[in-house]
């Protein structure tokens, strides 16, 4: 493990930090899985080292054999030798770089699916607050970097050191004098290491952020409300400029990056071609006066490139864990959020039947930035302090099986978080929540998935078919399934017209389709998932009235016999409620019947009238 107490006797930030030994147990951590293929690999290492330095002593062994007139036979015979080492060299070194690239392929793959998967378990919030292309440069470019340290460094510095050690020793053996001499310019190599591996790091850091920064700008231009927004209030020209000046930011690292490193290996080859010419002049005068032999001065040489070229090798792997550590690190950034909803070890299913919905003394804060976000993936210096104000105050209501429960009021009054907090999408402060008579924070996240189905505003779709975008609620679905929920959804008759039916792309978050017919189809796949309870935040609010009358229609199908929370702006939708609680400033103020709320004259008749009394137009 030599290699890996140089990786943690590194610096790699500006402020010289040391790589902290959590970070390499971590690292560590992910390789001990493949440990076996590890101990194979570093074997296979130690064998092609001695390979490496038994070749050179052979030929200082052939040199001695000529200059000494021995038979012909002896030459042929450890030229011989010389030629089935090197084959035996080139398929153990193949062997060894296959089961480096294999180990380094298997650690990222289970590095990335680990970061993919802590992902999917952080809260709405985290993701409300991140910039999608840095994240998404954190699971691409930062993991790629952190490759690198196992498919090439590892397998680098793990060979090299094992040579070097097996190369000095052979070289001391046959002549102290002109090893130590060689090994006086060691600090050329050592010194220019540690400032160029800083260095490097400090640029591929900020080579990474502009990567990121370019990223999230893409994904946001080029998504259809991105692209449209710039093109009706925007600049262009702004746009292009700033990506162009990260870019070249970005150019110019690459190339002070790689001239900085081509500067230094090409220092170093120098020094190891001016200790060669040390070698042959020192060797060759101890060799005329008789103290070396002829073969020991070629052995030297032969063996000093082979000291020199893994001193070389040694000083860019530093480089390359260096920036590989800068990635991982990026990473575990990422892995050490915390998710802020955790399923309990013997959580139970919502209980079978109808199921009711109930929120008693409910109050809840939206969290903080520093619990669900990092500065660098929002792309800010620090995190926004704001967070932890109440928004719900004691709310508390009860919607029986099959019943339909309306939330109505102003703005911003708490509504929708409310109807976040029945999928258990937050956890409430104080207070419960409850499906079924259980609360929803003792009950398993995959059976709280079955019982509820949720149409939002604005009908989110995959950029994939519309047959994938239903199955999503039941992969099993079978075809004549699929077109029973199409056909109750209102959208036989756009199926029949489009040219490949369900098979048919619905476009980035389904803007090829109008959005009537998006919030038709995530209502259809709703009815095809059948939950038992339904929610719905302000699914018709963006809509004309034709388009609303066929979602209403469609909606229809979706409540029968199901309990339903139905959070609406438009009053007409939710005349027929068995329940009305009117909402504002995260309290029910009124709740009751539309009748009983009309007749009593408070704030639900107010919003009432304000939507259904007309104006007076004065004549013209």
């Amino acid at each position: 493990m030599t290699a890996w107490h140089q990786l943690y006797a590194m610096n790699n930030q500006p402020d010289r930090r040391r790589v902290s030994r959590e970070t390499v147990r971590r690292i560590l951590g992910f390789a001990r899985p493949h440990r076996r293929k590890l101990a194979l690999f570093l074997l296979l290492s130690v064998v092609l080292a001695g390979l490496a330095v038994a070749a050179p002593l052979l030929a200082g062994r052939v040199v001695d054999a000529i200059f000494n007139g021995e038979p012909f036979g002896v030459v042929v015979s450890v030229a011989g030798l010389i030629a089935v080492l090197a084959v035996a060299e080139a398929g153990l070194g193949f062997l060894a770089r296959w089961l480096s690239a294999g180990l380094g392929e298997n650690l990222i793959l289970d590095l990335r699916t680990a970061v993919f998967d802590h992902v999917q378990r952080l809260p709405v919030a985290f993701f409300t607050r991140t910039r999608t292309g840095a994240l998404v440069s954190r699971l691409n470019n930062d993991v790629i970097g952190a490759q690198r340290a196992f498919t090439d460094t590892l397998s680098g510095v793990s060979g090299n050191v094992v040579t070097l050690v097996l190369t000095l020793t052979a070289m001391i053996s046959i002549s102290w004098q002109i090893t130590l001499l060689a090994l006086l310019l060691l600090p050329v190599f050592v010194l220019p290491a540690r400032r160029m591996g800083t260095r490097i790091a400090r640029l591929r850091r900020e080579a990474a952020d502009h990567n990121a920064a370019m990223g999230s700008q893409m994904t946001e231009r080029f998504s259809a409300p991105g692209a449209t927004l710039v093109k009706l209030f925007g600049s262009p020209a702004s746009e292009s400029a700033e990506f162009a000046r990260r870019a070249r930011r970005v150019r110019d690292i690459g190339v002070r990056s790689a001239m900085t490193q081509y500067a230094f290996v090409t220092a170093l080859t120098l020094v190891s071609a001016l200790a060669l010419a040390l070698v042959y002049g020192l060797g060759g005068f101890y060799a005329l006066s008789g103290q070396l032999a002829p073969g020991a001065v070629v052995a030297m040489a032969m063996l000093l490139t082979r000291l020199y070229a893994p001193l070389t090798a040694l000083a860019s792997a530093r480089v390359d864990v260096m920036s590989a550590i800068v990635s991982f690190e990026r990473v575990f950034e990422v892995l050490d959020l915390e998710p802020l909803i955790k399923e309990k070890p013997d959580a139970r299913p919502v209980p079978d039947g109808p199921v009711s919905v109930e929120f008693d003394d409910v109050r809840f804060s939206y969290p903080a930035a520093d619990k669900v976000s990092l500065a660098s993936l929002e792309e800010v210096a620090t995190l926004d302090s704001r967070g932890g104000s109440e928004v719900l105050h004691g709310v508390s209501f009860r919607a029986e099986p099959g019943q339909m429960v309306a939330l109505v009021g102003s703005s911003g009054a708490g509504k929708s978080t409310i109807a976040q907090l029945l999928p258990r999408l937050y956890d409430v402060d104080s207070g419960a929540v409850r499906l079924g008579g259980a609360d929803v924070r003792d009950l398993s996240a995959a059976s709280i998935r079955a019982t509820l189905g949720m149409v939002t505003q604005d009908g989110h779709l995959f950029h994939d078919t519309i047959r994938a975008n239903l199955l999503l609620a039941r992969p099993d679905a079978g075809e004549e399934e699929l077109w029973d929920a199409v056909v109750r959804a209102r959208l036989a008759p756009l199926m029949e017209s489009l040219p490949d039916g369900l098979d048919t792309v619905v476009g980035e978050r389904g803007y090829r389709l109008s959005g009537g017919e998006r919030q038709r189809l995530t209502i259809a796949r709703l009815l095809l998932a059948r939950p038992r309870v339904v929610i719905l935040d302000e699914a018709t609010a963006a809509l004309d009235s034709t388009s609303e009358a066929a979602v209403q229609a469609a909606l229809g199908e979706a409540l029968a016999g199901r309990t339903a929370v139905v959070i609406a702006h438009r009053l007409s939708t939710v005349r027929a409620a068995d329940l009305i609680l009117v909402i504002e400033d995260g309290r029910v103020v009124e709740r009751g019947t539309h009748a009983d709320l009309l007749a009593a004259g408070g704030r639900y008749e107010e919003l009432y009238r304000t939507q259904f009394d007309e104006p007076t137009v004065a004549a013209a």
